[in-house]
């Protein structure tokens, strides 16, 4: 007898007996892991999505995990007759946005003014003397999401992009959002977040064709929470009102003059040069965090006279509004809905997902799947068109109800499972969408423009991306703007990143410019619940033709 194993797309017949780990290994599949096998790096995770009931019961290494996060060198498969699906969280496979496009946008030439810079066989960090070599001198720029993490190395002396990494973010075992991150690290206290974190960055560094002692610094953009935690400081005030890293409490103390971050490599537990520098670039305000400041560079805000907006769509949705002459910013707790989290068969842009969906005419539905085999579960881009559909062609109300008593919306029947959509997905994705709703019309509101007034709307992220403008506009989850003023931009927090790291001048810039930029605090809006609850409902910012069906060239 045997199990039925399916692991990170690939699969086999293995008998009872082995760990997952194991498994791993025969199956070539590549798990991280720094003790090999001993338990103690905590590195090896993998989330086990179906047939829990065939493998080992939890032991004492691994109660620090919730949910079905186990780690693979101590789970074993123990039953047979049964299908076990499971993944490690660095899967290569993940379409996960690494670069930006169009940008930027302004024509900006960045002149090249590293902090690390070379004196014939001197290499200098801010002009002190940190090593000596021929070699070529490189920095990583870092992007830490709720849900993923995206790497780029540079040649530091040309500009060039030498390689790149991207990954999910491990710490998905302390929660999906922000702050079950915060509480799960407040009640852990031994900064086990970090260290997982840190152990698959050292994983990807070391996967460079480099050596890592040839990179001397690191910029890092994150979320306030994620930026916090990888710095090793204590993320708790975050977490309550009024929400501030405690860089901004100690700054308004008098105790620092930033809140940008500064760490020697070794504190970090990272593999680059001892003697080099790990640069976390300034927080906002409160959760609009590094990387909403790195988009403020990636999108040249201080040299734009036109008033342009940019979205982040994600876990936690970044706002900003403005331009040279005013900045206004936001944040929105959206949640893991539009990332797949939360969903009953959602999951991330990998191989297997269905990432666009239409109903002819007929009543037939056609569904593209990432990759083009078996569908396994829908990811968010897909989510958005099936919420479009459904409304468009009546079988979904604009209060989110299914006009066929409730039932389930079968997308594709498979050979052991069945792809469906129900109400209390759309109730999840109701409520970030309202999030996000509301928080569009907050800093609108604030900033006393109406959405039309904007002559640049940029859509940032790997979500904002790939998603549908025309399917986002129909169910109110972006601003029913001409398609002309709407620009998908990519990873921008990754390129403002880049910048920091290539030009001393924009880091001077950037850390001028969060000073300038005014957070909108969603909750103080009078306006705030009744926005949120009307942006729970599926229906356009603003009134709008029927567009055309889609036509989904690419299905």
């Amino acid at each position: 007898m045997s199990v039925e194993l399916h692991f990170n797309q690939k699969h086999a017949r293995v008998a009872p007996g082995p760990s997952l780990f194991d498994c791993a290994e025969s199956l070539g599949v590549k798990v991280p892991t720094s003790c090999r096998k001993q338990g103690k790096c905590k590195e090896c995770l993998v989330e086990i999505t179906g047939g829990m009931e065939f493998v080992s019961a939890k032991g004492p290494e691994e109660e620090h995990l919730r949910e079905n996060f186990r780690l693979s060198c101590r789970c074993r498969l123990v039953k047979d007759g049964g299908v076990v699906r499971c993944h490690t969280l660095r899967r290569g496979d993940m379409n996960i946005e690494r670069h930006a496009v169009q940008l930027p946008p302004s024509g900006q030439k960045v002149q090249l003014d590293p902090a690390v810079t070379r004196d014939g066989d001197r290499i200098l960090l801010d002009g002190t003397e940190i090593d000596r070599g021929s070699g070529p001198i490189h920095g990583l720029a870092m992007d830490v999401g709720t849900t993923t993490v995206v790497l780029r190395l540079l040649n530091l002396e040309t500009g060039e992009i030498v390689a790149d990494a991207a990954f999910e973010n491990p710490q998905r075992f302390g929660g999906s959002d922000v702050m079950s991150r915060i509480h799960y690290d407040t009640e852990d206290g031994s900064g086990l977040l970090q260290r997982t974190l840190a152990g698959y960055i050292t994983h990807a560094i070391e996967d460079f064709p480099v050596d890592p002692k040839s990179i001397y610094e690191m910029v890092v953009a994150a979320n306030s929470t994620m930026r916090d935690l990888f710095f090793r400081l204590n993320v708790y005030s975050i977490g309550q009102s009024p929400y501030q890293s405690i860089t901004e409490l100690e700054m308004a103390e008098g105790r620092r003059t930033t809140t940008s971050l500064a760490a020697p490599p070794g504190r970090l537990l990272l593999p680059i040069h001892p003697k080099g520098r790990v640069y976390g670039l300034p927080v906002i305000s409160g959760h609009v965090g590094a990387d909403a400041a790195a988009c403020l560079l990636a999108v040249d805000l201080a040299n734009e006279e036109r008033l342009v907006a940019l979205m982040d769509i994600g876990t936690n949705t970044e706002l900003i509004l403005g331009n040279r002459h005013k900045i206004l910013a936001a944040s929105c707790p959206a949640g893991p809905a539009f990332e797949g989290g939360k969903i009953s068969c959602g999951m991330p842009a990998l191989p297997g997902a269905i990432e666009k969906v239409a109903i002819d005419p007929d009543g037939s539905l056609r569904a593209k799947v990432i990759g083009g085999g078996a569908a396994e579960g829908i990811c968010g881009s897909g989510l958005i068109e099936v919420l479009s559909e459904l409304l468009r062609t009546g079988r979904m109300n604009s209060l989110g109800r299914f006009e066929n008593g409730g039932g389930p919306f079968v997308l594709k029947v498979e050979s052991d499972r069945l792809i469906s959509f129900k109400e209390g997905d759309v109730n999840e994705l109701a409520q970030a969408k309202g999030a996000n709703a509301a928080g569009l019309h907050v800093i609108f509101d604030r900033y006393g423009i109406g959405f039309d007034e904007v002559a640049v709307f940029y859509l940032a992220g790997g979500f904002g991306r790939h998603l549908s403008v025309a399917a986002s506009k129909r169910i109110g989850l972006i601003p029913d703007l001409e398609d002309a003023k709407i620009l998908r931009v990519g990873n921008a927090s990754i390129e403002g990143a880049c910048l920091a790291l290539l030009s001393r001048a924009k880091r001077a810039e950037l850390e001028k410019m969060v000073r300038r930029v005014t957070h909108c605090r969603l909750e103080t809006h009078p306006d705030f619940f009744h926005y949120f609850v009307e942006g729970c409902q599926f229906n356009p910012f603003t009134s709008m033709e029927e567009p055309n069906p889609p036509a989904l060239n690419a299905i």
